[in-house]
């Protein structure tokens, strides 16, 4: 996988980059002037990475996904992971059929929901899931691979399903590796 030098990261104008960045020379960066990037990212091969998105420090987002920010936002946490292939929305037209669908109609012929989503702290969403808009990942949830979630969650949760539903509650242990990790690299 290659990467993006720092000195061409910095000249696509990131809205904010941290400190030891990495983002695939595969992925796909549409408005970087809205979009802020913390210390040891990382942005792996074919993402989408479009409109205003704040991404935290530590934070891994596999190959393969999209985060469609718009105007509304969409921020990912601290020590958060996208797995392969996910997908968040802050946008999504109705489907009812009562308006028009798609971007080349203009707003006043559509019901486009926008709402900004968050990925708190410590949260993981699995292989090809999705995330509507409005949604709050609360801090440490699980999401399983392949879930839809519509609606927030409880925080230090375990989620799955169509439409996603807690499953169980989730362990905390790793709150203690954080404090460890950031007293030993002197963050």
């Amino acid at each position: 996988m290659a990467y993006f030098s720092e000195e061409e990261l910095k000249k696509m104008g990131f809205k904010h980059l941290g400190k030891n960045v990495k983002i695939s020379t595969k992925v796909s960066i549409y408005y970087p002037e809205t979009i802020e990037i913390g210390d040891n990212s990382r942005i792996d091969d074919f993402c989408i990475i479009s409109g205003k998105v704040k991404i935290g420090r530590n934070v891994h987002i596999a190959p393969f996904c999209l985060i469609a920010g718009g105007k509304e936002g969409v921020i990912l946490e601290d020590f958060t992971t996208l797995a392969y292939s996910v997908r968040i929305f802050s946008r999504s037209d109705d489907y009812t059929g009562s308006t028009l669908t798609n971007v080349t109609f203009p707003e006043k012929y559509r019901n486009v929901i926008k709402k900004p989503v968050v990925v708190e702290k410590h949260s993981i969403i699995g292989t090809n899931s999705i995330i509507f808009p409005g949604v709050v990942v609360r801090e440490g949830t699980a999401v399983g691979a392949m879930s839809l979630v519509r609606t927030s969650t409880q925080p230090w949760s375990i989620y799955a399903g169509i439409p996603a539903k807690k499953i169980k509650d989730r362990k905390r242990d790793l709150l203690e590796l954080e404090k460890k990790y950031i007293e030993e690299e002197d963050l």
